[in-house]
């Protein structure tokens, strides 16, 4: 597929060219901050709550962590199932979407590891 000059891709790639167009979307997820680690909690931990987040993620705001959340739950990666008790008690899990991603990026997170490549 060839990009056009408008950004629509037409169908004229070689077989070892691949199309950027569907990067646009994904980016919109993963570039923002705390989404993938907030998608690997929920995934690593079974129906985490509010808070059991924040303190896996250390140095992420309250604010930033409600944001994202609710961000992933607009894109339906995760759902968030309140329960009726006193206090209020709200759990967090990956939907088929959100699991699918976590599957997606897991071979990036292997090529991370192995190539030591780390936050700095």
């Amino acid at each position: 597929m060839k990009k056009k000059s408008n950004g629509k891709c037409v169908s004229d790639f070689t077989e070892e060219e691949i199309c950027l167009c569907p990067l646009e979307g994904v980016i919109n997820v993963v570039s923002r901050k705390w989404a993938l680690q907030i998608i690997a909690i929920i995934g690593n931990n079974k129906n985490p709550r509010y808070n059991a987040i924040l303190e896996r993620l250390g140095d992420v705001s309250p604010k930033i962590l409600a944001d994202r959340l609710k961000e992933l739950e607009k894109w339906k990666l995760i759902e968030r199932r309140v329960y009726a008790e006193v206090p209020p008690r709200v759990e967090y899990s990956l939907t088929e979407k959100g699991e699918e991603l976590r599957n997606a990026i897991m071979p990036l997170m292997g090529w991370v590891s192995k190539n030591n490549i780390i936050r700095k």
